[in-house]
């Protein structure tokens, strides 16, 4: 009836609202090495899962079961987090979420080669709204005048417009590496992502 469903949809809300503020503070640490950041996640959601688990009368499983589970979670979660940590780090939150909401479409598409699934309205409404919003994203430029402030960091680069510092070994950048650098006060135009040096006001 009306109140269990409108009672269902405040929980998709809130559970909409946390994996928001949840994406934001992830991109805040998002510079970090990706494998640590999605291993401190992993542990924790695993322990606060568990612990509710527990809490709601659940058994712990024998170690074949823990074992098989661990390591669809490796794929399904840890690998996928890994990825979703570099994609805030480069795109920004908004547009990874925007990229990451065509998941379920996938297996929604998936599921229509099983027995007694079908084609339906909000589906097709649905993947509609969701690749409108993806080719947004894809096809919008913004390029403006904006500044860089001086900064010091570390995380996983090579050598370009926003990364120019000498190396002690002489090496010439080109490949991917890591290690503190400086940036120092800039002031250009380009087109660019709210990527992790793109993260400016706009009047």
């Amino acid at each position: 009836g009306g109140p269990p469903a409108a009672g269902g949809a405040v929980f998709v809300a809130a559970a909409c609202l946390a994996w928001a503020v949840d994406n934001n503070l992830t991109r805040r640490v998002a510079a970090g090495d990706p494998l640590q950041v999605a291993g401190v996640k992993g542990l924790a959601a695993g322990a606060v899962s568990l612990v509710l688990g527990r809490w709601a009368g659940g058994e712990l499983p024998g170690p074949g079961a823990a074992a098989a589970a661990g390591a669809v979670g490796l794929v399904t979660y840890g690998v996928s987090l890994a990825f979703f940590v570099l994609a805030l780090r480069h795109l920004g939150a908004a547009r990874t979420v925007g990229y990451f909401s065509v998941a379920p479409f996938v297996g929604a598409g998936l599921s229509l080669l099983l027995p007694g699934e079908g084609v339906t309205a909000a589906l097709l409404a649905g993947g509609a709204l969701t690749a409108w919003g993806v080719w947004l994203h894809l096809t919008e430029r913004h390029p403006h005048e904006h500044k860089h402030t001086p900064d010091v960091h570390e995380h996983s680069h090579r050598h370009g417009e926003h990364h120019r510092h000498p190396h002690p070994q002489g090496s010439t950048g080109e490949r991917v590496h890591a290690h503190p650098h400086a940036h120092t006060r800039l002031l250009h135009r380009h087109p660019h992502y709210p990527d992790l040096h793109h993260r400016h006001r706009h009047r």
